[in-house]
């Protein structure tokens, strides 16, 4: 229920800009990936409403976590969407698609592949890149094939027993230049091999390796003299150059580089890290780390610089960073840039960072705000069910701790505005009561406590709760008789067994509802009054026997025994250390009596 409120909580953040985000399941999985004009609308929508669609469903029920990234466009947003499907090919991508089915491109597994858009995807050792969000893209991207390249369209079966029968007939394509006629032989599968070769370097996005690959072949024909063949690589190379999208998230870089930028606020950083891969973001990621040291900027970067590179498992020979102060890296180079297109992905990686210190502090203020809202609901409903006269907004809770009368103590806990006041809280060591007697302890802690209130002038609660019932109420009730504040503070009992609450002057007890916040406050009100109580009293405990046992010792002082239990706590531990090192704290001759006394039991 938690994870499920901190995830709507930061949905409710989310920023009023064009952006990617991922949902991710329970195991930390990227499950989703999804683009938006408005980032808060769209994920938003996810959550708003009850989705016809069972995948929809069943897609919401699994998202326990998201990421975003914000980015200058809507085109922005597309291109960054489609590379982390590709790098990270989540599930419902597949399975869902937005309702829609989008098409992939396949190389189809047999003689003289052809390409071409399916829908559908079977398991018959094709080849299949996508999907394809934007149909348009997808197209422009065919065309583009089969006007750079002499691929077949024709659905003839082309396996080697069938060309033999020489039953085919070339067709327009061949004589418009489209086709190369393997249907008579006149291309070889060799031959049409190396052409799939350069067509899968298109399609898997590696543009760039591709016209590099072309320029090398160009000059190689060039050198040849085949001035033909060189010129058809001239157009292949100018037509992939004109097809290539200039944008934030597709850079005309050679090389992989990653993008790391931090900014330092005290003790809290947060970090941006983007990984490139032949131009396209493959990888974004933004959280906030914690830097309990203070460490210098450059010592941050250091440091997680090669975490992040090891989670990402890149192995990229540059790192763009945020500062220019020198940042040694084993295995990179670091690279602080000041212009360009290196320039502007840094600026990218520090946007998400304002972004999400942005969202951090959103959520932050909506679970305060949350916490207080339910507080505040919780004390108005246990007015109503006690039938106050004003809000209970400063209430206190006691309750008694012994073991078979020994050590007794009691513990006062403080809520205000229906939240814990601990520097408020108070322990009461017992004075006057002998033996096991809660009545009497109660009866001396509450008057103890609201006697000095009064002498003192403080505000007195809104409301005291006893905890254990009629005979612990009563108690209490005597007590405030006595130093006259019958009139100015309002007590109740509660019995644990039932939850029941009992009121002064009403022989049947108050069973509030399961449901209601107030049983909640009132619980965590007992449940807290008690654990520091018991902590109280195990302390006092451990400390009396221990301190009876050490004082059984002669020549063993008051200040001698406290000095060794502040420096080893235990027996136990004083024996670990040895007689040498407990010499060293109290001296050769009492080390000697302790151990000679410790040997002995």
């Amino acid at each position: 229920m938690k994870d499920q409120s901190d995830l709507l909580n930061k949905v409710a953040t989310l920023p009023h800009h064009p952006g990617v985000y991922q949902f991710f399941d329970q195991k930390g999985k990227i499950i989703y990936v999804g683009k938006a004009k408005d980032l808060k609308k769209r994920v938003s929508s996810y959550f708003q409403k009850e989705h016809s669609d069972g995948k929809t469903r069943t897609l919401v029920k699994q998202i326990t976590d998201l990421q975003f990234t914000v980015v200058d466009t809507e085109i922005d947003a597309l291109l960054l969407e489609n590379n982390l499907i590709k790098s990270h090919r989540p599930r419902y991508n597949v399975l869902l698609k937005d309702d829609k089915t989008y098409p992939w491109i396949v190389i189809k597994n047999e003689a003289f592949p052809r390409i071409f858009p399916t829908r559908r995807k079977f398991n018959d050792g094709s080849i299949y890149y996508g999907p394809y969000p934007n149909v348009k893209g997808m197209h422009a991207l065919l065309q583009l094939i089969r006007e750079l390249f002499q691929i077949r369209t024709c659905a003839l079966d082309l396996r080697a027993q069938k060309l033999e029968q020489a039953k085919y007939k070339v067709c327009l394509e061949y004589h418009i230049g489209k086709c190369a006629g393997p249907c008579q032989q006149l291309q070889t599968a060799a031959q049409y091999e190396e052409t799939l070769k350069v067509i899968r370097l298109l399609l898997e996005g590696k543009n760039f390796s591709l016209i590099q690959t072309l320029k090398k072949e160009m000059q190689q024909f060039a050198t040849e003299q085949a001035f033909e063949e060189a010129q058809r690589c001239k157009e292949l190379i100018s037509a992939l150059e004109q097809f290539r999208t200039k944008s934030m998230v597709v850079t005309d870089h050679s090389q992989d580089f990653d993008v790391c930028y931090i900014e330092k606020n005290e003790q809290l950083s947060w970090v941006s890290f983007l990984v490139i891969r032949e131009g396209s973001i493959v990888h974004t990621y933004a959280t906030r780390i914690d830097d309990p040291l203070d460490e210098p900027i450059e010592v941050l970067y250091q440091n997680i610089i090669p975490q992040l590179r090891a989670h990402f498992s890149s192995k990229a020979k540059e790192v763009i960073v945020g500062i220019s102060k020198s940042i040694d890296l084993y295995d990179a180079k670091v690279v602080f840039p000041k212009i360009g297109e290196k320039k502007q992905l840094l600026e990218m990686a520090q946007n998400n960072v304002k972004h999400a210190q942005l969202q951090a502090r959103k959520q932050a203020m909506n679970a305060v705000t949350t916490v207080q809202n339910s507080s505040m609901q919780a004390v108005l409903e246990l007015q109503t069910a006690l039938g106050l006269a004003t809000p209970p907004l400063h209430i206190e809770c006691f309750d008694n701790s012994n073991l078979q009368g020994t050590n007794a103590v009691s513990a006062c806990v403080v809520f205000k505005e229906g939240v814990p006041s601990k520097a408020d809280y108070r322990h009461f060591n017992v004075k006057t009561v002998e033996g096991p007697d809660d009545f009497k302890t109660m009866k001396e802690v509450v008057g103890r406590r609201y006697k000095r209130l009064k002498e003192e002038g403080q505000k007195l609660p809104d409301l005291v709760i006893i905890d254990g019932g009629k005979g612990q109420l009563g108690a209490a009730l005597e007590a405030i008789e006595e130093i006259g504040l019958q009139n100015e503070l309002k007590l109740v009992g509660l019995a644990k067994r039932l939850e029941e609450i009992y009121k002064p002057g009403f022989s049947k007890s108050l069973i509030l509802s399961r449901r209601s916040l107030a049983l909640k406050l009132v619980q965590q009100l007992r449940d807290e009054a008690h654990r520091f109580g018991l902590s109280h009293h195990r302390n006092k405990r451990s400390k009396a026997v221990l301190t009876t046992q050490l004082d059984q010792i002669k020549g063993l002082g008051p200040k001698t025994i406290a000095l060794l239990f502040n420096d080893f706590k235990t027996v136990s531990k004083m024996k670990a250390a040895g007689q040498d090192t407990v010499a060293k704290k109290i001296g050769a001759a009492k080390a000697q009596l302790l151990f000679q006394y410790l040997n002995e039991q």
